[in-house]
């Protein structure tokens, strides 16, 4: 399919007509087309359309109408027939009253074009612009990010679930691709084990069942892979992916026990971000967050906040599940800063803070990063008898810390935590130790001194302005802001389905997931044109009643 760029048509006449007619009050969307115009243009797409062929569905009506998707959470099939039989998208899309519209594969493919050219963004970009174009979204206000769990489009298999489907996954494609091949390599169990697929309720109860079963399952895939990679076999089958898809799941969930294959315990399989997990979507991971534990991704997002503006998004990322929050906080100052929307204050949870970070964010991005850091966990300061760290005065210049009782320290040694992390270690003198009183609930009550770590000059004095910081008033005041972001995320799961995957691999996700936002965002620069206010947090009946009857 080649591209002829076109410049959008405005809304015909007849369109216009009946749709005004239709919708006598007007409509969210009637307003969408008249306050924010076409939004995208072919122009944009430009690059991912080769110049010969048949000329392709125009680009700009492909891209409005995959933002309309998402926003009423159709599929391909119902978003066609929409733009067939409702009236209202018609006079989005601009088009004539008898027009028959396209078929819905004409979307799979215009998603697949976005991914493959790796424009994704392209669908984000076009609805910030117009925000930035009318001064709705700016540098230097506020933001505020959150993130909340993703579910992969695949079931969440056990381990013996997992070996069992690679396997059946592993012949299936096999069998589509080379048939006599496989005919003379299969085994003849193979077809009564792997036809049906291996679900939690089809496995054995008794553990030594199933740890037998699991054994022969791994027999089989060795011998499978065994036949694949054996001289006399094409090379191209080494090739296939679920073949090696197939292989690196054996890697993880079995062993070589002298000749024979092992069921790989427990504690002897790969870390979540690098266990596969489904043979379906490789990229999806297990992560737990507190009681909830899922299978597939994590999404980030970031919107304005500023009192006299609207909430837009501003960037949006999708993570591996088992991403810690703080990996992404310099990547998405770097999105920012690339978009000229760095804010100057960004409100954040905990997740997203530590000492090294708020250190780059101020140095390298000049944004200050507001959020609750982690307090001091060792046991002094928990108990709140001893000394903790925060008690000791540490002079930089001279190397050495002083302790509340006036004695000085007698090393200082710069090193590096199992974390990989600059740190400083300090000992004090057993002979000034032993003498102290207050030893047994300083360097506790076996420790003949105290030891302490120290971030780095600049961490450690970060970490000690920002935990004085948070106990104040005008911080618990700023920071409340942050709490808005809780109904972004509602919306867009509940409304947009943001929770839920509906393609495999991230790179397709992350199209979703910046679909969604793009049309969060369309829909909310309208609301706030046509002067639509923003709606208050709603509470409880009983919460509004005991305000009003509650004594001055």
């Amino acid at each position: 399919m080649s591209l002829r760029p076109t410049i959008p048509n405005d809304v015909p006449v007849e369109t216009a007509r009946v749709a005004r007619a239709a919708f006598p009050h007007g409509s969210l969307l009637l307003s969408l087309r008249d306050e924010l115009g076409p939004i995208f243009d072919d122009e944009r797409f430009a690059a991912l359309f080769p110049r010969l062929g048949q000329p392709a569905a125009a680009p700009w009506r492909l891209a409005l109408v995959t933002l309309l998707q998402f926003a009423e959470r159709l599929s391909d099939r119902q978003a066609a027939d929409a733009v067939r039989s409702r009236i209202d998208w018609k006079y989005v899309l601009a088009l004539p009253l008898a027009d028959a519209g396209f078929d819905a594969s004409v979307l799979c493919e215009f998603r697949t074009r976005l991914v493959a050219g790796r424009a994704e963004h392209l669908l984000f970009d076009a609805v910030i612009e117009i925000a930035c174009a009318r001064n709705l979204v700016r540098s230097g206000g506020r933001q505020r990010t959150d993130a909340t769990h993703v579910l992969a489009a695949v079931s969440s298999l056990n381990r013996l679930a997992c070996v069992i489907e690679v396997m059946r996954h592993a012949l299936s494609a096999l069998a589509a691709a080379a048939p006599a091949w496989l005919a003379a390599h299969a085994q003849r169990h193979w077809a009564e084990r792997y036809e049906p697929r291996g679900l939690a309720e089809r496995q054995p109860r008794a553990a030594p069942e199933r740890r037998a079963l699991a054994i022969g399952v791994g027999a089989d895939g060795h011998d499978l892979l065994s036949a694949v990679h054996s001289a006399d076999a094409p090379v191209w089958l080494r090739q296939v992916p679920a073949v090696e898809t197939l292989r690196r799941i054996w890697v993880q969930q079995f062993c070589r026990e002298g000749g024979a294959v092992g069921w790989r315990e427990a504690g002897n399989v790969p870390p979540a971000a690098l266990f596969i997990s489904s043979p379906y979507d490789l990229d999806a991971h297990f992560a737990r967050k507190g009681t909830a534990s899922w299978v597939g991704y994590k999404v980030h997002l970031t919107e304005s906040c500023d009192a006299d503006r609207p909430r837009v998004i501003t960037h949006v990322q999708t993570s591996a599940a088992s991403l810690a929050d703080g990996a992404v906080t310099t990547s998405t100052h770097e999105a920012l800063a690339a978009k000229d929307l760095l804010p100057a204050q960004h409100l954040v949870d905990t997740g997203y803070v530590d000492a090294g970070i708020l250190v780059e964010t101020r140095q390298r991005f000049s944004v200050d990063l507001i959020g609750p850091v982690r307090r001091d966990l060792r046991w002094q300061a928990k108990s709140g008898a001893g000394f903790s760290a925060e008690a000791f005065h540490v002079d930089w210049g001279q190397r050495q810390v002083t302790c509340p009782r006036g004695a000085v320290s007698a090393s200082w040694t710069p090193a590096v935590d199992n974390r990989a992390t600059a740190v400083v270690n300090v000992k004090f003198s057993r002979r000034d130790c032993k003498t102290c009183a207050d030893r047994a609930v300083c360097a506790g009550p076996r420790a003949d001194r105290r030891l302490m770590t120290l971030r780095t000059q600049g961490e450690y004095e970060a970490l000690k302005t920002a935990r004085c910081r948070q106990e104040t008033p005008a911080f618990a005041a700023l920071y409340a802001w942050r709490a808005g972001v809780e109904a972004t995320m509602s919306w867009a799961v509940r409304g947009f389905g943001l929770r839920r995957a509906r393609y495999i691999g991230r790179a397709k996700v992350h199209l979703q997931h910046l679909a969604i936002a793009a049309a969060l965002n369309m829909m909310r620069l309208t609301r706030w044109i046509v002067g639509l206010p923003i709606a208050r947090t709603r509470g409880s009946l009983f919460a509004h009643l005991f305000h009003q009857t509650s004594p001055a």
